[in-house]
């Protein structure tokens, strides 16, 4: 059990931890789009040579037309937790400070690096400031224009906009300027539905985006997450729709959360936070119904619902809480 607090998605574990649970589980303890980029037809894609650069640069491209950002501050790299551990080698000035409460990924991200809460970082005028917008697990939401701030008064600020692209207007990368001191990591998977494939990027100021194209070398990402992600982030079409239909779905489960008097928070529409005394209980009910939700360590009452991607899924959902 302390595993599937550690992070989502664990959906053999959870087999494992409840037998009995009916089959095929409902997996709603991630923020991954669960309606992904339909790949329909499948980009072609040859494995049997590298990712050429001419490639790698055309999918970066793509991503860039789509952040807002001039391609040469784009890198690719083979996951965005890449990126994240990544960030010791880009120099950046100490101390360091992580927002919590956020990923787990970011207390390890860079070397001596402290927690600060979010109500705080107005203060700073020095060293690296780490945080995610939209924020997780809670889904709260910063402005760019609070962030350019920070960033123009003397910080080094890096942002985990792995959520970013399904609430575009939050990003900060449109608003940066060349010089501004501020690196954006963002993730593929999450907003596509594709997280096996592997694929984020960083944007980066011209000194840091090269220091990182040299740690990654040559052939940083596959070319099945080359063909995949150019040909997905050029799909315009798609993106507005399920930019959309995210929305709609999440406030459709706000109403059903609500329904069973479950007060959802949160303005990232990829997932929804419940805080309730009985969310333990609610995590075994729910998992004990086949469904997995996201529990957390730190926070016992805090409870983590993903948006269904279904009407059968929301209906399932619905009948696992009206059998409490």
């Amino acid at each position: 059990m302390k595993a599937l607090r550690i992070h989502g998605g664990r959906i053999d574990l959870a087999a494992t931890c409840y037998p009995g649970a009916p089959q095929p589980w409902l997996d709603l303890s991630t923020g991954i789009n669960p309606c992904p980029w339909p790949a329909d037809p499948a980009p072609l894609v040859d494995l049997r040579g590298l990712p050429s650069p001419a490639a790698i640069r055309d999918l970066e491209s793509a991503a860039a037309a789509m952040f807002g950002a001039s391609a040469d501050r784009v890198v690719a790299l083979p996951g965005s937790e890449i990126g994240l551990r990544s960030l010791d080698s880009l120099g950046l000035p100490s101390p360091v400070r992580f927002v919590t409460p956020s990923y787990a990924t970011h207390a390890e991200a860079i070397s001596g690096a402290t927690p600060i809460a979010r109500e705080a970082i107005d203060t700073i005028r020095d060293g690296t400031l780490l945080l995610a917008n939209p924020n997780n697990p809670d889904g709260d939401r910063d402005t760019p224009d609070r962030l350019l701030r920070i960033v123009r008064s003397g910080t080094w600020l890096v942002v985990d906009e792995a959520f970013a692209d399904v609430a575009p207007a939050f990003s900060l990368v449109p608003r940066l300027a060349t010089d501004d001191r501020a690196i954006i990591v963002r993730s593929f998977g999450k907003f596509f539905g594709l997280a096996g494939v592997r694929l984020g990027f960083i944007i980066a100021p011209p000194p840091q985006a090269d220091t990182m194209r040299r740690r990654l070398g040559s052939w940083p990402v596959s070319a099945l997450a080359v063909a995949y992600g150019t040909a997905a982030y050029r799909d315009t079409e798609w993106i507005a729709e399920a930019r959309r239909s995210i929305v709609e779905r999440a406030g459709r489960l706000d109403t059903l959360l609500g329904r069973h008097g479950l007060q959802s928070r949160g303005a990232c529409p990829l997932f929804r936070l419940v805080e309730t005394d009985d969310a333990p209980a609610l995590f075994e009910r729910l998992a004990a119904s086949g469904i997995l939700t996201r529990a957390f360590d730190h926070a016992p009452r805090w409870l983590r619902f993903g948006v269904p991607g279904d009407a059968a899924a929301f209906d399932r959902l619905d009948r696992a809480l009206a059998h409490g």
